[in-house]
């Protein structure tokens, strides 16, 4: 199968970006992922849906990144055949979405060589699959502890493990972490997820499609802008709403200022994991007094429920986009100081370079994306890429990197922030006069409709499905931090045990987004 056969006979969404949508049969599912590989695609998501409320079917779902723009593709499975083809063997992220996928909708996967539970922990009622229909009738789980889960041994002359978490001494959400190593030196990392699964994706089908831009904000809350402009993308396209041009002006420029707070707080959280308190209590500054001026400007300092259906809900005050490009003249000044301070300090330097490696042969198998991709080699950014307003008159230069360490991850975050600073003052400049919001419209049938958005971490992928009755019937939230966990666990691999919570934190992956 060739991509461009397999496009022809797909359906476009009337999105932004080029987002395609079709079906597929039992051979079409594995030869539409190696059609994709083949063309240098990426595989941004996989999930399943159950239809059967609605008088249709389960089906398995995939979602790539390929040339020609995003490809959503479904495999629809009867009672008697809830199995798909396996897709790790083409693309290894796959493997714990599939896991995921059977663990919520029981879509079990032909010759699978992990068939562990990821999701389930062992305390879901026997046979529960919280997103089928009718499964949530089991009995309580009130009382049982969890399930002891099938690490994978090493073993070996002078071969231990040490189990880290999954409950952390700070404030981070749950995750268990087992190392195999011999003395200080890893041999092997392997994670569980999954411990604050909070029936998000269920919760979604509960909601009215206007109100789901507010549990889409919460989704991961340190990416609520990505998400929240990812799921009014879904929802405008599936209800053929176009927001203003001063809305999408508006949402870049929130989407910029939340990747630039988000940056801050990493560089100092970086500088302080080497060993370097000053560059934490900098960072940490120049942190706070962009979340108080975003506070300020869209009514909360983390911008959360400011993206609404149809545009934005805060329009900035008439002195505001001055104040905003005074604020970006100062940051940057101090920026350009910090990083000498980083780039001249032999400590720091000494724990950053060549820590947690990931080169580029190994990103591009595995799939490592966002900005920890780019890191490694691999170039792709949909703000550059795949250019929706107002990003195509904004001409976003890409930061990239190929040393895949620590440092090159350390300078991709400092290139991004000042390059978002340089967009924030261009949207600043050129905001265009107009409407902040469109009333968006049902159109009285069912309809499908596609987010994709590139947020501070990576590409944000919002599927979402609506019934002829105006209900939600599947809403898909994917975070970047699916694709780049696993990786983390080769990173890690020939490094000393002291430096993990360096590496770790400069991936800076998301549970939240994660454990939906």
């Amino acid at each position: 199968m060739m991509l461009s056969d397999l496009v022809s006979n797909l359906v476009r969404l009337p999105a932004p970006l080029p987002i395609w949508h079709g079906q597929v049969g039992q051979d079409g599912w594995l030869a539409a992922a190696r059609a994709a590989a083949a063309a240098g695609g990426r595989l941004v998501a996989l999930w399943g849906v159950d239809r059967s409320a609605s008088g249709g079917a389960l089906a398995a779902c995939v979602a790539y990144a390929t040339p020609q723009g995003l490809i959503w593709l479904e495999l629809r499975r009867d009672g008697a055949t809830l199995t798909v083809p396996d897709l790790a063997g083409v693309f290894p992220g796959a493997q714990r979405m599939q896991r995921a996928m059977t663990d919520l909708l029981g879509i079990a996967v032909a010759a699978s060589r992990d068939t562990r539970p990821w999701l389930d922990h062992g305390l879901w009622p026997a046979g529960m699959r919280p997103l089928q229909s009718g499964s949530l009738a089991g009995g309580e789980s009130a009382g049982k502890l969890p399930a002891d889960y099938p690490f994978v041994r090493v073993e070996g002359n002078g071969v231990h493990e040490i189990a880290v978490g999954p409950v952390h001494a700070g404030i981070i959400e749950p995750g268990h972490f087992r190392f195999s190593v011999v003395g200080e030196k890893v041999l092997r990392l392997e994670e569980h997820l999954g411990y604050t699964h909070k029936g998000i994706e269920r919760r979604f089908t509960e909601l009215a499609p206007l109100e789901g831009y507010r549990l889409a904000g919460r989704v991961s809350g340190d990416s609520t802008v990505a998400y929240a402009w990812a799921y009014c993308m879904a929802l405008e396209s599936a209800w053929h709403c176009e927001p203003p041009p001063r809305a999408t002006w508006l949402r870049a420029l929130m989407l910029e200022r939340e990747r630039v707070a988000n940056h801050l707080g990493d560089l100092g959280a970086l500088g302080n994991d080497a060993g370097l308190a000053f560059g934490l209590a900098q960072f940490s500054r120049l942190r706070e007094d962009w979340q108080r001026m975003s506070g300020e400007a869209f009514g909360h300092r983390l911008m959360m429920d400011a993206v609404v259906p149809g545009g934005v809900a805060p329009d900035l005050a008439p002195s505001m986009p001055d104040r905003l490009r005074q604020q970006c003249d100062r940051i940057a000044q101090e920026i350009h100081r910090l990083r000498a301070v980083y780039d001249e300090h032999a400590g720091l330097q000494d724990r950053f370079l060549g820590t947690g490696r990931v080169v580029a042969p190994l990103a591009a198998q595995l799939g490592l994306t966002g900005l920890a991709g780019r890191a490694s080699g691999q170039a792709a950014d949909l703000r550059c890429d795949r250019a929706w307003p107002p990003y195509d008159s904004l001409a976003v230069k890409m930061a990239t990197q190929r040393g895949g360490d620590v440092a090159a991850r350390v300078t991709v975050r400092f290139d991004e922030v000042l390059e978002s600073l340089r967009l924030i003052q261009d949207i600043c400049a050129g905001l265009p006069p107009g409407a902040t919001r469109t009333a968006p419209q049902a159109p009285g049938m069912a309809a499908i409709g596609a987010g994709w958005v590139e947020g501070w971490r990576g590409e944000v992928l919002v599927a979402l499905e609506l019934g002829d009755d105006h209900r939600i019937l599947r809403c898909h939230c994917h975070d970047p931090s699916w694709q780049n966990w696993p990786v983390l666990e080769h990173a890690i691999i020939g490094n000393i045990v002291p430096d993990f919570p360096l590496i770790n934190k400069s991936f800076n992956l998301s549970y939240s987004g994660h454990d939906l």
